[in-house]
Order: structure tokens, then sequence, then C-alpha cells
């Protein structure tokens, strides 16, 4: 049984069971407890603490139900989760190494430690399917295609055969095929917009140009693709409105660009239903990409494009030469997770602390700063002066978290604020991150 270096201030706010799962948990995130160290009992430990045993009760059960604690029946209470115990590396004298930031940013998504079976379960089964004798279909596995294809339609509306679903290790890899399979050409991105792609676009040495985010697009004069995010405009959150999705369409059939729709995060609206993808209006000049990375997890770098039958063709045969297809072992896991119902589990429960969230935001901003856009997704975006977001980011920092400015999506355009994510913290650390801000807006 493992002691606990731990130590309780009554004289600060807060209940004292919070103070013990932050301490307890900061233990397994620096390495100091390790996986499979067991704990002391409840009762042990309020002793210890000359506290009410529901003290150290309540923090076991919220450390249990975020997934660093399991218990054992009729053995106690373990470490479940987090980095292993490590020695730490000698420092200098004087010198201190910097803290690590909990970012609050907009990719980052919340799964519920509480279906960690069904993930184990996952790579079980992957450990014991038969992998390919040599490189496998590079379209991907056909029968995580079919799921896709299944997915789509129930979903987003996409009706589309499993043959024209092409797995990808995530949306800018889908990106970089389409624009690869295209003629030269300048390519239109939305300002602000998604950082990433407008690397991946630079980096195929084409030149970007700038799209109005917030407004109707109107022009594509000379551009051979366009990418937006019609359905929660990253960052600003807006939804194109029906009006400007057939005006945008209207264009790229004039000038016979490609559209490419980044479908991020689709599924988490909570105020409304889903918005219908573009993809539905015009399957033959728009290529779709999905991901999972804000369903599951970004680091399994997943993702699926359906394009236009003769981009289709051009992007399979360049990847058949290639070999450039999504790891197996990945696609494997994937689909034992839609199988399983994985995914529909953790979306629900995503979409649920999202929508409770939010309005959590938007209650402690609204008096400093003005909401770019509705309210949905697991990230907020919020206008108000240079200055003020630079100290406000400035605040959140010393207190230990990384906030993004708006600006930092921007290339022309010359809007700024901040860019709240809310996704991957837990409850303590945005309310942590939410005063820190609220202190210097103020």
């Amino acid at each position: 049984m493992t002691t606990l270096p731990v130590r309780l201030d009554r004289s600060r706010p807060g209940p004292l069971g919070a103070q013990l799962s932050a301490q307890i948990r900061e233990l397994v995130t620096t390495g100091t407890l390790g996986r499979g160290d067991r704990l002391p009992s409840s009762r042990a430990l309020a002793a210890e603490l000359a506290v009410s045993r529901s003290v150290p009760e309540q923090a076991y059960e919220q450390l249990v139900a975020e997934g660093w604690l399991e218990t054992r029946h009729g053995a106690g209470t373990f470490v479940a989760s987090g980095s292993t115990r490590r020695t730490p590396a000698p420092r200098r004298r004087g010198v201190t190494a910097p803290a690590e930031l909990v970012r609050l940013d907009a990719g980052t998504p919340w799964i519920d430690p509480r279906h960690a079976a069904g993930w184990r379960r996952a790579w079980r089964d992957v450990s014991t399917a038969r992998p390919p004798r040599g490189y496998d279909d590079p379209r991907g596995i056909p029968e995580l295609r079919a799921a896709l294809a299944d997915r789509l339609a129930r979903t987003r509306g996409v009706v589309v055969d499993p043959d024209e679903v092409v797995v990808t290790s995530g949306t800018t890899d889908g990106l970089r095929h389409v624009l690869t399979a295209l003629r030269p050409g300048p390519v239109g991105l939305e300002d602000p917009g998604y950082r990433a792609a407008v690397e991946t676009v630079r980096g195929l040495g084409r030149e970007v140009r700038d799209l109005p985010a917030a407004a109707t697009i109107s022009d594509l004069t000379g551009l051979v693709a366009a990418y937006v995010t019609p359905a929660h405009q990253h960052p600003l959150g807006r939804v194109m409105p029906a009006a400007d999705r057939l005006t945008l369409l209207e264009a790229a059939r004039a000038e016979d660009t490609i559209l490419v729709e980044d479908d991020y995060d689709s599924e988490f609206r909570y105020d409304v239903a889903p918005v219908p993808a573009l993809a539905t209006l015009d399957p033959a000049r728009v290529a779709y990409l999905g991901t999972a990375a804000k369903s599951v997890a970004p680091s399994l770098r997943l993702g699926w494009l359906v394009a236009p039958p003769d981009l289709l063709d051009r992007v399979n045969a360049r990847r058949l030469v290639t070999h450039d297809g999504a790891p197996w072992p990945v696609q494997r896991a994937f689909l034992s997770l839609l199988r399983d119902g994985y995914v529909d589990k953790v979306v629900r429960t995503a979409r649920r602390v999202y929508a409770e969230r939010a309005p959590r935001v938007a209650a402690a901003l609204a008096p400093y700063a003005e909401l770019a856009g509705p309210l949905a997704g697991m990230y907020s975006t919020w206008l108000l002066p240079q200055a003020d977001a630079v100290r406000a980011q400035e605040a959140a920092r010393r207190a230990g978290f990384e906030v993004n400015l708006l600006s930092g999506y921007c290339r022309s355009a010359r809007l700024t604020g901040l860019v709240v994510g809310f996704g991957g913290v837990t409850d303590e650390e945005l309310d942590a991150a939410l005063a820190a801000l609220v202190s210097a807006l103020r």
C-alpha cells in the first residue's frame, strides 16, 4: 500500500474532496504514483488527514469515474492509468523545468473513461486478427469502408457505396490526396481557418488564397479547389446558411472548382439537429472529408474521403502505386469500435458533456466578449480586442493553461479574441481556467 504525500488546506475555498482528488490526480500524471500502485483505504486516509471518511471516498469515486483509479473487489483501490513511476532527470542547480500547460484547444475531445473497456476490447480484437500477407487494399479494409458508408448515410445523409469510401490517415492526409490528384493551380481556404490545412496546401507548393469565413463565398475565379467547413466553421463556429451553400456550389460549377468539405465535428450539435453535409447537395462537385479525431482520439490518425468519381479514380490509382494507406491495425481497431457501438457511445456522452460545458463557458465570458458563432462542438470563439485577449491568455498561462488567440488563425482577416476549447479537460480544470480568464478580463 502506498502512502500518499497529500495535504489539505481548510482555508482554501471549495470542497476538501476536490482538493484531494486534484492532488492524487497530479501524483498519477507526474509519475509519483505508478500503474498498479495500491492506495490507502478511505478509512485509513481519512484518519491520516483527520477528515471525515466521506472526503477520500468522494475523491476516489471521482478519480475512478475519470479513469485514473480502479477498485478491485476485496483488494482495494489501485492506480489504473497514467505514467509509470519514473526517476526525474537531474537538473542543474537553480534551473526549473517549465511546467506543462493544460491545453484548452479546439481539437481535443472528451472521452468518458467509463467507456475504456470498449477501447481495450477493440485492441484485443486486433491482436487476434490475421493481418494481410502484404500491402492491404490502399482504399482501406473493405469491412471498414462498408461500416463507414453505413455510418455516413445514417448520421450525415451522405449515401455512398463502400467502394466510394477511401480510408485516410486523417483530414490533412485526405486533403493532400485530393490536391495531388488535381491539376496545378491555387487553392482557396477560409480565413480565419484551419491552420493545418493551410500548411498542407503550402507544403504541396500551391498558392493559398483567402476566402471570407464569415461571409458568402461567390467568387472562386482561378481556383482548382476550395477547402471549407460548412457545418461548423473553424474557428468561428458559423453554420453556412442554405442560400450561401447554393451560391458556393454555383461558383464552383462555374469555375470547375472542387469543393473540399471538412466535416470535422458535425456530430456534436446540441442546439439543433446536425446540419446536413454539403456533399448531399452535389456529390459530383464536393470531396467529403471525415475524421475519427474528434469522436475517438486525435492520436488515432484516421479519417475517410468520399470524392467525385473521376477524382476518386485518380486518388486510388496513385495510392495503389505508393502503398499510401492508413495503418492496418488502426483500421482494424476502428472497425471493432464501430461494430461494438463504442463510437456511438462516446459521441453521445461527449455531446451531453459539451452541452453542459458550453453554457458555463458562455456565462463566464459573455460579460466581457462577443460570441462569434452558435454554441456547438467542443469549443467556442470569443471576439474581443487583441490587448484584452493577450492579457487573458497570459493570465491563463500563469494558472497553468494554454488558450489560443483567434488572431493565430487569421491571415488577411483582422479578427481578434480567444478560442476556448472545453473537450480535453476535466470540469475542475475548466473552472480554474475560466476563473483565470475572467480575472484578467474583469
